[in-house]
C-alpha cells in the first residue's frame, strides 16, 4: 500500500506538473507539536513528550476528565502544548493516499486566467432555475417533478467570448448540504430574491452559506415585470444583513431582472464579469487536473456518472482518476448539452464515464497517469474507510445496547435508495431535522442505484423501510420483498417521504394520553359488607361516572385517596354509567374507607393527538 510521494512518481509526458507539497523547516531546538485531526490524548502525550499520567492530570486540572483514547479538541491541545512550550502546527500531508488534504504550491508563472464560478442561490420559487434557464436560452424547469430543481446542475454559457460556468444550487431547506457544497467551489454568489416577495428564510440560509465561503455576492431582484415588486424593500432588508447596495454607499451590487421576461440578463452578466476581472480567478492548467464531484449518479446504459468541475490542471482522456474511495479511467466527457470533449480545463463542469462505483457528491477527485498507482491509492482509502466505519458501527452498538437499557425512545431504521447522490444526501438531511418526541430515525444505508435484493436482505435484517427515490425494484426483487415481509416505498417527490416518515413515526410513539374529568358524587351513606368492603350510597352532583372510571377520594378538599372503581349499581343492577341527578352506589378497589360527605371526581384517561 501507498505510503508517501517517494513511493508514487506520478509523471506525465507531456508539458503538466504534478501536485508539490510544501514542506516546513523545523528550527533546530524548536518544539513542535504536529497536531492530526482526531488525536487522542494518548497520542498528544507522545507528542508531548509526557506520560500518559500526567496528560490526564494536566486535563482533569483544566476541568476535563478522559480516558487515554478519548479524543480531545484542538483549543485543549494548544492550550497544554503552550505550558509544555510547544507550538502546535499543522500536519504536512506527505502521503499521496490523503491527496485531498494536501496543499498545493503553484508557481506565479505557471497562473492563468480561468473562467469564474457562479452559484445560484435562494428561497423556494424565487426564480434560480428560470434565471439560469434565461441565461443558457434552453427549457430545463418543464417537468420537473413537484416543481422544484431535484439536484445540483452544472453548466458553461459564453459571454462576449469568454466563458461563465454556472452552478443551479435547489432552494428549499430540503436541500441546505447541497447548498453549502456548491458554495465551496464557488467564486462569486448570485443570490436571487423575489422582488414581490422579499427576504425569506431560505434566502437567510444561503446568505450564510455565501458569508462562510467568503466570496463576492451580487443579488438578483427578480419578478420586475410583477407590478407588487418591491425592490426597496428587498434591498432594506438585506441591508440589514450587511449586504449594503451600490446605489447606498455600499459594496453589493443589485440587479433588477425578469427571467421570465428575459430582462436584466445582461446587466447581470456585465457585473459577474466586472467582479471577475476584478478578483483575477486564476488556475495553473499545466498540471494533474484535480476537482470536485458536484453531482453523482448510475446510468443504465453508461454506468455510474461523475459531473466535475476542474478547480486546477487539465483533465483528458484517458487520465485515470482517484474520486474518494473509488477511481477509474475517464473514457468520455461531455458539457450539459452532451457535446464531446478531449480534454477540461479549469472551471469547465464536465461529466465523466469511465470510473469504478458512484463517488459521494462532495468528493475531490485527483488525476494520475499510472493504473497501478491510481488503483493503489483507491484501495488503500477504501481500507481507511471500512476500518472507519467498522469503528463506528462497533460505537454505534454499544450506545445502542446501552440507550435500550436507559431509554425507551423509538427508532425506524430506514435504507434509502436514489437515483443521484444529490436527492440522497438531501433526503437524509430532511429526516434527521424531523423533530417529534419519543423516536428517532435511523438511516441504514443510502447510496446510488436500483433496489437490489441484497437492500432487501439488510432491511430484512435490521427491521428497516426501503425507500426508492426516483428508483424501482424488479418484480424478482419485490417477490424476495414480500415474501420476507419487508415494506417498499417509491416516490419521486421528496417531500412526500417526509410526510409519511412523520406520520410512521407518529404511528411509534408511545400513545399520550390525558386525564379527562367526568363527574363528581357525593356519598350520602355507607354500608359495610363482609367478603365485599364498604359500599357507598352516592348522588351524582355533576356530570357522569362511569363503570371504568378512575377516582379520586376527596375529603374537606383534601385527596385521600386516588383508585378505579370495583362496581357501580343502579339499585340491585350493575350500571355501565349514572348521570347527574340520579343515586347509584359504588365500591372502589382497595379502598374501604369511604365516610359520608366524600366527594368522589370520576375522570377518565383519553389519548391526545400529537401535533
Amino acid at each position: 500500500m501507498p505510503a508517501n510521494n517517494k513511493k508514487f512518481t506520478n509523471k506525465r509526458p507531456d508539458n503538466r506538473k504534478p501536485q508539490v507539497t510544501k514542506k516546513e523547516p523545523k528550527v533546530q531546538g524548536e518544539k513542535i507539536l504536529v497536531y492530526k485531526p482526531e488525536m487522542n490524548v494518548s497520542q498528544v502525550a507522545e507528542g508531548l513528550g509526557l506520560t500518559n499520567a500526567s496528560m490526564i492530570k494536566r486535563l482533569m486540572q483544566l476541568g476535563l476528565m478522559a480516558s487515554v483514547n478519548q479524543i480531545i479538541d484542538r483549543d485543549t491541545i494548544e492550550v497544554i502544548a503552550m505550558d509544555e512550550g510547544y507550538e502546535v502546527k499543522d500536519e504536512v500531508i506527505t502521503d499521496v493516499t490523503r491527496y485531498d488534504e494536501m496543499s498545493v504550491v503553484d508557481d506565479p508563472k505557471d497562473m492563468v486566467k480561468r473562467p469564474p464560478i457562479v452559484t445560484v442561490m435562494g428561497h423556494v420559487d424565487h426564480g434560480k432555475t428560470t434565471l439560469l434557464d434565461a441565461i443558457r436560452k434552453s427549457r430545463v424547469v418543464e417537468g420537473e417533478a413537484g416543481g422544484i430543481t431535484q439536484h445540483i446542475g452544472a453548466y458553461q454559457v459564453m459571454r462576449n467570448g469568454e466563458a461563465i460556468t454556472f452552478i443551479d444550487t435547489p432552494g428549499h431547506a430540503a436541500f441546505t448540504e447541497m447548498r453549502a457544497r456548491g458554495a465551496k467551489v464557488t467564486d462569486i454568489v448570485v443570490l436571487v430574491v423575489a422582488g414581490d416577495d422579499g427576504v425569506m428564510p431560505q434566502t437567510l440560509e444561503a446568505l450564510d452559506h455565501a458569508k462562510a465561503a467568503k466570496v463576492p455576492i451580487i443579488v438578483a431582484v427578480n419578478k420586475m415585470d410583477k407590478p407588487q415588486s418591491n425592490p426597496e424593500r428587498v434591498m432594506n432588508e438585506l441591508a440589514e444583513r450587511d449586504l449594503l447596495p451600490e446605489a447606498w454607499g455600499g459594496r453589493t451590487p443589485y440587479v433588477m431582472v425578469s427571467a421570465l421576461k428575459r430582462q436584466g440578463i445582461d446587466e447581470l452578466l456585465d457585473v459577474i464579469q466586472l467582479i471577475s476581472e476584478i478578483e483575477e480567478f486564476k488556475a495553473n492548467p499545466n498540471r494533474l487536473a484535480k476537482g470536485t464531484v458536484i453531482e453523482a449518479s448510475l446510468d443504465k446504459g453508461r454506468g455510474p456518472v461523475a459531473t466535475l468541475i476542474i478547480e486546477s490542471g487539465t483533465l483528458h482522456i484517458g487520465d485515470y482518476i482517484v474520486i474518494g474511495n473509488t477511481y477509474g479511467k475517464v473514457r468520455t466527457m461531455t458539457d450539459d448539452l452532451k457535446k464531446r470533449y478531449n480534454e477540461a480545463v479549469p472551471s469547465q463542469p464536465i461529466e465523466v464515464t469511465g470510473l469504478n462505483e458512484v463517488p459521494q457528491a462532495g468528493d475531490i477527485f485527483m488525476a494520475f497517469t499510472d493504473e497501478r498507482i491510481t488503483r493503489d491509492i483507491a484501495l488503500e482509502r477504501q481500507a481507511r474507510h471500512r476500518e472507519s466505519e467498522a469503528k463506528i458501527m462497533k460505537k454505534a452498538s454499544l450506545d445502542k445496547m446501552f440507550g435500550e437499557m436507559e431509554s425507551t425512545e423509538k427508532e425506524l431504521n430506514i435504507i434509502i435508495k436514489g437515483d443521484v447522490q444529490g436527492s440522497i444526501e438531501a433526503l437524509k438531511n430532511l429526516l434527521e431535522k424531523i423533530n417529534i418526541d419519543g423516536f428517532h430515525v435511523n438511516v441504514v444505508r443510502s447510496s446510488v442505484g436500483a433496489i437490489t435484493e441484497n437492500d432487501v436482505t439488510l432491511a430484512s435484517a435490521s427491521h428497516a423501510i426501503l425507500i426508492g427515490f426516483n428508483v424501482r425494484p424488479t418484480a424478482a426483487v419485490k417477490l424476495v420483498a414480500d415474501q420476507q415481509g419487508v415494506e417498499i416505498r417509491l416516490y419521486n417527490i421528496i417531500y412526500r417521504i417526509q410526510e409519511d416518515i412523520e406520520a410512521a413515526l407518529k404511528g411509534m410513539l408511545v400513545p399520550t394520553f390525558e386525564e379527562i374529568v367526568t363527574g363528581q358524587v357525593e356519598v350520602r351513606e355507607t354500608f359495610k359488607i363482609s367478603k365485599i368492603g364498604t359500599i357507598a350510597g352516592c348522588y351524582v352532583t355533576d356530570g357522569v361516572i362511569k363503570r371504568d372510571a378512575l377516582v379520586r377520594v376527596i375529603r374537606d378538599g383534601i385527596v385521600v385517596y386516588e383508585g378505579k372503581l370495583a362496581s357501580l349499581k343502579r339499585f340491585k343492577d350493575d350500571a355501565k354509567e349514572v348521570k347527574q341527578g340520579y343515586e347509584c352506589g359504588l365500591s372502589i378497589e382497595n379502598f374501604n374507607d369511604l365516610k359520608n360527605g366524600d366527594i368522589i371526581e370520576a375522570s377518565q384517561m383519553k389519548e391526545v393527538e400529537v401535533d
